[in-house]
């Protein structure tokens, strides 16, 4: 493992933000949705690919919070541009499985 200091871990934005809408993603490797993202005035609505076709449909993700790093440089993953890293965790199956609040918040909210 490779340790981190604390001035290291606070440039992360990690931040909370409710989905707004999910497309389906034919043209990733993998099997994913575009998400778009509301993290708040702040930040405003960012997109993001993410391999999450396993556990949820796409009913299921509309109005869901979610973790995401909103400070990464966009990405190009094929024909989209990615602006920011929802967090999950592989199951042991492999399916990603969403990082969340237990309870509702303000978007754009910084994890602590």
């Amino acid at each position: 493992m490779h340790m981190i200091s604390w001035d290291d871990f606070e440039k992360v934005e990690l931040r909370i933000g409710t989905v707004i809408e999910v497309e389906d993603f034919p043209e990733a490797r993998k099997p994913a949705y575009k998400l778009k993202v509301d993290f708040g005035p702040e930040v405003g609505v960012r997109k993001s690919s993410a391999q999450l076709t396993e556990l949820y449909d796409k009913e299921t993700l509309i109005g869901k919070q979610v973790l995401a790093v909103t400070n990464f440089p966009s990405k190009q993953i094929g024909p989209f541009v990615s602006e920011c890293l929802v967090t999950g965790v592989q199951t042991e199956a492999g399916a990603v499985a969403l990082v969340t609040p237990d309870f509702p918040v303000a978007n754009g909210k910084r994890l602590f």
